[in-house]
């Protein structure tokens, strides 16, 4: 497994941005599939976005148009722009990221250990 640090969780007023970031904590040769998920206490963890090979992306309805999502395999992080932020945004937010530890293979397959996310009223 690669370990994966998450940042830029915090509290901020509706309507401001947030951008989360997910980082390898070793060296990795790629990132093939990045996805960020979000959980509230009681309900079950959702995806909020995901890139996939070429740069497909997808996102949860209530993520769409206010969200992005990207990669950078260089820096071996995986990031979350979040926009026009609601109350109903909170929540703490994981990111899974899989890939390759080397050219050769290696595949990884990883959970980030949760940002808090609240937006206040």
């Amino acid at each position: 497994q690669v370990p994966l640090v998450e940042s830029g969780g915090g509290l901020v007023q509706a309507g401001g941005s947030l951008r989360l970031s997910c980082a390898a904590s070793v060296n990795i040769f790629s990132i093939d599939v990045a996805g960020w998920y979000r959980q509230v206490p009681g309900k079950q963890r959702e995806v909020v976005a995901e890139i996939t090979g070429g740069d497909n992306t997808n996102y949860a309805d209530s993520a769409k148009a206010r969200f992005t999502i990207s990669r950078d395999a260089a820096k071996k992080t995986a990031y979350l722009q979040m926009n026009g932020l609601k109350p109903e945004d909170t929540a703490v937010y994981y990111c899974h990221l899989k890939g390759r530890r080397f050219t050769w293979g290696s595949l990884f397959d990883s959970w980030g250990q949760g940002t808090q996310v609240t937006v206040s009223s």
